[in-house]
């Protein structure tokens, strides 16, 4: 019984610990910002309605979560290959999934627009633009396998970082369709500074992480 009780509480303290320590998900190598690709070939425009960026931030007392849209976007196809393109990411359209109560969602969303998160009257749009996508031959199968590396840099508020992760691509009938598994930015690369602890050190508790999940849907029509 003692045995039992001892895991349990193992269970529940392991459980704390992986919920309160940040969001799930690879991380993302990011780099100085590098040389965009050179657009060739045919153009896929971005289908706006089915394509979303989901996201997941983090605090010691529990999580949020919800999706951004884009404004435009569009990939560049030649001979099968994806040659370039960009994503233009709508920050006010920020919205809210697990808060039921519409005016607690509405307040955290004013915040996660405010000067003191994305800064949205200023900043209203950011900028993903591809710097390289090239092909995974390792692992074309497989529950965790991916098609081609993606790298882009993505401006967001007054910075710009390049970000390389893995990603599921597909070049047919007429469309491209592109999906990541979650992974994972530090906001403060992007001076998102509101509650991080690598700029204010009398916190306690208080803080959130500066680790976002994020994982794209993308859908592009000729």
């Amino acid at each position: 019984m003692k045995t039992k009780l001892a895991l349990s509480v193992m269970f529940l303290v392991t459980l704390f610990v992986v919920s309160c320590g940040g969001p799930q998900g690879e991380k993302a190598v990011t780099s100085d910002e590098k040389t965009a690709m050179e657009a060739k070939g045919d153009s896929f425009l971005a289908d706006v309605e089915n394509t979303m960026i989901e996201w997941i931030g983090t605090k010691p007392t529990g999580q949020h979560n919800g999706v951004i849209s884009l404004a435009k976007g569009y990939v560049s196809v030649e001979n099968g290959n994806i040659t370039g393109g960009e994503m233009i990411i709508d920050m006010s359209s920020i919205v809210n999934h697990d808060l039921t109560d519409p005016e607690t969602n509405a307040k955290l969303v004013g915040h996660l627009l405010s000067p003191d998160f994305f800064d949205v009257e200023i900043y209203p749009e950011a900028r993903f633009e591809l710097t390289s996508v090239s092909e995974n031959e390792g692992a074309k199968t497989g529950e965790n396998a991916f098609t081609h590396f993606v790298s882009g840099n993505l401006t967001m508020k007054d910075a710009t970082r390049n970000v390389a992760f893995p990603a599921n691509i597909e070049i047919r009938d007429g469309a491209v369709k592109a999906v990541t598994d979650n992974f994972i930015i530090d906001r403060s690369e992007w001076n998102v500074k509101y509650g991080s602890r690598k700029f204010f050190d009398n916190l306690k508790d208080n803080f959130i992480h500066d680790e976002i999940s994020l994982k794209i849907s993308f859908v592009g029509l000729k």
